[in-house]
């Protein structure tokens, strides 16, 4: 068949791309823009072997071999097929097993079936070697492409490319018409400082503490921390209370639903007022005061629950967590959705969301903003910052294992990761409130 076909070592391709653009190989350094890679891989093919492209295999690794949100993207693309391996971690590192078996037979099954006259590998594992040989006994023209090596030496075994037909590079210059190196400062940056809005989140005062600030600028002389009852608790002479022990511990430990699978709420539970918010960096906020519109502060027993050594804090009525009956009666995003919707979400989140954590908790906020009937509801959320109460903290956080942000090894996701979704979530919520109470243009 006068058709030709490229089967892709992604691990190769992108990693390679990685060491030239970002210094070293690590995918994370890089952002890829998966619609023109795959454009420009069919244009190439078809302009090297003068043949129409028949398909576009992506071989690539994957923990426990479940797609992760670029290959959801990829494998609904046209001609595009999708193949996975296992993605192993061992003295440190992720290491990719049974994509070089998987590569090998799909090259010679190809080859056999006579379904091509043309095959185009991109990769530089010398394992492909027999299969390369394979295909070309069976009378197919295997092309070799490699990509620009950091250092300007070969990336590729040297015997798999002293067998193929063919060889070409794909320099800088093609490379980066679809792949970018992230910018160390930007929001996806990998950084071991968070980022503001995190910061922010981490360093909201917790109601206990913010309770007792209150009540010691009031001169009080009995008040004491609130309890996580919140009833009064007393201190001995001399020593640490036990409430601002619990505090100190809180702001160390997230988190969790009932039902165990991901953490709950933000750290910290207090709610700083619109001029405290406007220095953390919220521009909703900020303009909510501005506007003159000062949101009630909630009372001291609307306390945030975290896990305890013991298993996880077993959450009941609104009023055995200290849930405010304001923020208990806020709708959930599945209850605001319809079958519909529901359709058009999936396939959005499939095709244009890239799974970046920060990214994944503007979309829910956004999701949920515009589905709701009345805009107060989005008021008496921000009043809760950083807290998001826990039926749409649960959600959200569902909602982002579905973009493969689980720690496999106790499927629950990262503590960064957390951070990074709920100061998306707030991020937009806050951009929708600056918006909201932004002052008419005359």
């Amino acid at each position: 068949m006068d058709r030709c076909v490229v089967l892709v070592d992604a691990g190769y391709l992108l990693g390679a791309a990685a060491s030239l653009l970002a210094g070293e190989p690590a995918r994370s350094r890089i952002t890829v823009d998966h619609t023109a890679l795959i454009k420009g891989l069919r244009d190439r093919a078809e302009a090297d072997t003068e043949r129409p492209l028949l398909r576009i295999y992506w071989f690539d690794g994957a923990p426990d071999r479940v797609p992760q949100p670029e290959h959801r993207r990829l494998r609904v693309m046209p001609r595009v097929t999708v193949r996975l391996g296992a993605l192993t971690r061992s003295d440190g590192r992720w290491a990719q097993k049974g994509v070089d078996a998987a590569m090998h037979a799909e090259l010679t099954e190809l080859a056999r079936n006579r379904a091509c006259s043309d095959i185009v590998l991109v990769t530089g594992d010398g394992d492909l070697l027999p299969g390369l040989m394979s295909a070309k006994e069976h009378g197919v023209a295997v092309h070799l492409w490699a990509v620009q090596a950091a250092d300007g030496d070969y990336n590729q075994s040297e015997d798999l490319v002293a067998e193929a037909d063919e060889r070409r590079v794909l320099d800088r210059t093609w490379i980066t018409q679809a792949v970018r190196a992230k910018e160390l400062g930007g929001p996806c940056a990998s950084s071991s400082e968070p980022r503001p809005e995190i910061a922010a989140i981490l360093s909201a005062p917790l109601p206990e503490t913010a309770a007792a600030a209150a009540a010691a600028a009031a001169g009080s002389q009995t008040s004491r921390p609130t309890g996580r009852n919140g009833t009064a608790r007393p201190a001995p002479a001399g020593s640490t209370s036990t409430d601002q022990r619990d505090a100190d511990s809180a702001a160390a430990t997230e988190t969790t639903p009932a039902d165990g699978t991901a953490g709950s709420g933000s750290k910290g539970g207090g709610v700083p007022t619109p001029k405290d918010l406007a220095g953390l960096g919220r521009p909703g906020a900020a303009a909510l005061g501005a506007a003159g519109s000062q949101p009630p502060q909630p009372v001291a027993t609307a306390t945030l629950r975290w896990s305890s050594d013991k298993g996880w804090v077993e959450r009941g009525t609104a009023a055995a967590t200290g849930e405010p009956s304001e923020t208990a009666s806020l709708p959930m995003l599945a209850q605001l959705t319809t079958a519909e919707q529901r359709w058009a979400d999936r396939e959005e989140d499939i095709t244009a969301v890239s799974g970046d954590p920060f990214e994944v908790g503007q979309v829910f906020a956004r999701r949920w903003i515009e589905r709701l009937s009345d805009s107060v509801h989005v008021q008496q959320l921000s009043t809760e910052y950083p807290r998001i109460p826990h039926r749409i903290d649960g959600e959200l956080l569902r909602y982002a294992a579905r973009f493969g942000l689980l720690a496999h090894k106790d499927d629950q996701i990262d503590e960064h990761d957390r951070y990074a979704i709920r100061a998306g979530f707030w991020r937009e919520i806050d951009t929708r409130m600056a918006v909201d109470h932004a002052p008419a243009v005359q």
